[in-house]
Parts: structure tokens; C-alpha cells; sequence
């Protein structure tokens, strides 16, 4: 999938978010690994776990992951949001699909992009309903979610994930999140 800016600012969030602490972090939905390496070559002290259901995402995150000499940091796992990871986590960053399935075929500019990256069943949210869900057992006190949406990358404490989950509700591709901040 072609990056795009949004992706740096998840990666600047999780960086400013953990600082220079030991950490374990998981980026849901890798793809090639680009945020998950992104963040593991800017703070040391971090362990990363990436996660992807797409068998050929996992191979290129490990490939990218050992080319860079991040193997021993970043582990990739296949699986299904934060199934594949055991324990507490101080962070999850995200960018999943959002866009409803029915979109694709008026959405010729997306047509090089692995389907499974950019389009969802039904309204295109539920992949963020279950990760703000899941979010809410996983992360440790003082945790937070980092996600992208409709080009907007919003933060969520633990402790606001429904302020999250509501903005997630209410939102649609064509109105951006951004009039609408997540505490961080």
C-alpha cells in the first residue's frame, strides 16, 4: 500500500506519546511494517508487535523488519487485531481499512491498493469498533490508542476510548473526525 502523511503523524504520536521509556507498543494492521519500524528505529527502549490477518503483509513486515536489522524488536505476527499478542500493552497504533466495501468501484484512484487495506464489510467501521473494544482490555493504565481515520489520526487515553468509540460511531467518509479532537 502506498504511504501516506497520515501515517507519519501515527508515528510522531506514538513517539512524542512514549518518549524515551521502555514500552511495548503494537501496530494493528501492519502492511509492510512501515509505522511498526517507523517507531521501533526511533525509540530504542521499545519492543513492537505487528499484527496483520494477510499472510503476504506478515512476510514483507519480516522482510522489511530484518532488512533494517529490527528483527529483535519487532516481532510480526499473523492474526486478527491484538489476538496474536499475550498481555498488557502501553500502546496500539492503527490504520485499517475504513471505507465501506461497496465504495470500491467508485473509487478507481484505489485500484492499485490491496482491497483488504482500504475497504471493510458493511458501513467500513467495524474493524475500529472491535480494536476500540479490544483496546479497552489491553492497554495497561496510562495507555492509549492511536488510530487513522478518513485521513485524521485521533488519540485516546484508556480512559476516553468511549469518547473515541462515539466519535468513531458518527463518522463518515465524507465528514472528517477533525472537527471532532480525542483527548489525548
Amino acid at each position: 500500500m502506498t504511504p501516506r502523511p497520515a501515517s507519519e503523524k501515527i508515528v510522531a504520536e506514538a513517539v512524542a506519546f512514549i518518549g524515551d521509556r521502555p514500552a511495548r507498543v503494537v501496530d494493528v494492521g501492519t502492511g509492510s511494517g512501515a509505522i511498526a519500524l517507523a517507531v521501533a528505529a526511533a525509540l530504542p527502549k521499545i519492543q513492537v508487535f505487528a499484527t496483520d490477518t494477510s499472510i503476504d503483509a506478515v512476510a514483507l513486515a519480516r522482510m522489511n523488519a530484518a532488512r533494517l536489522g529490527l528483527s529483535g524488536r519487532v516481532t510480526v505476527c499473523r492474526g486478527d487485531l491484538l489476538e496474536p499478542i499475550r498481555g498488557p500493552v502501553d500502546l496500539i497504533v492503527a490504520n485499517l481499512p475504513y471505507l465501506p466495501a461497496a465504495e470500491a468501484r467508485r473509487r478507481p484512484d484505489l485500484v492499485d491498493e490491496p482491497p483488504d487495506a482500504i475497504f471493510a464489510g458493511g458501513d467500513g467501521l467495524e474493524p475500529y469498533r472491535r480494536l476500540i473494544a479490544a483496546s479497552r482490555q489491553r492497554l495497561s493504565r496510562g495507555g492509549a490508542l492511536v488510530l487513522q481515520l478518513h485521513r485524521e489520526v485521533l488519540t485516546a487515553s484508556r480512559g476516553d476510548l468511549d469518547t473515541l468509540a462515539a466519535a468513531v460511531a458518527g463518522s463518515t467518509p465524507s465528514e472528517p473526525l477533525a472537527a471532532r479532537p480525542i483527548a489525548a
